[in-house]
């Protein structure tokens, strides 16, 4: 992207149109040491597991929510999990770069991959109809006590019980993610 100049640089960043400073600035990211700020989240790690299991399986925001897109704003139907009850879904209306800044924070980086079942595993349904013609019956999966206590690990194995072993961690080589662009609207106007 850099050699097609495909990237802008503004305001203190100027400097970095030349390509030795740029490479110099990459480099220097690269080898900084990152300090993540993490704290107890407030509704507990089952609220956040919850968050994150809406973005596993599929896009932040699917085509039917979307009500009215023109120039200048998108209005989109969201739930807000906050509120009991039916009364959940609510409208809303962002100015155009607002809603893509957002949706953006939603785009995984580089190197990962979103979690996908294809063929028989897609669905209950489909597994359970190639049972059928395959006459095979479904597997037994009894619980057990043994390992389902184990409170320090997250997962357990759904037919024994057992908690996960992490065997490896293999770290992805890529490079980190930059935040969005927050430029006023005057700047926008300019560009």
């Amino acid at each position: 992207m850099f050699a097609d100049h495909a990237l802008g640089f503004y305001g203190d960043m100027t400097k970095l149109i030349e390509s030795r400073d740029f490479s110099d600035w990459c480099t220097e990211q690269q080898n900084r040491e990152w300090v993540v700020y993490a704290k107890r989240p407030f509704a507990g790690p089952e609220a956040v597991l919850n968050y994150l299991s809406r973005y596993t399986h599929r896009v932040a925001i699917a085509n039917s929510r979307l009500l009215d897109v023109n120039r200048n704003k998108i209005t989109f139907k969201y739930k807000d999990y906050r509120l009991k009850g039916r009364t959940k879904q609510k409208t809303m209306a962002l100015d155009t770069p607002e809603f893509i800044r957002r949706f953006m924070l939603h785009v995984l980086p580089c190197g990962f991959h979103r979690i996908r079942h294809y063929g028989l595993l897609a669905s209950q349904q489909k597994l359970a109809r190639a049972r059928q013609c395959l006459d095979i019956t479904p597997p037994d999966i009894a619980p057990t006590t043994e390992g389902t206590c184990d409170d320090s690990t997250a997962f357990h194995c759904r037919e024994c019980g057992q908690p996960m072993v992490i065997v490896a961690i293999i770290l992805p080589v890529y490079l980190p993610r930059a935040p969005p662009n927050m430029r006023g609207k005057d700047q926008v106007n300019k560009v």
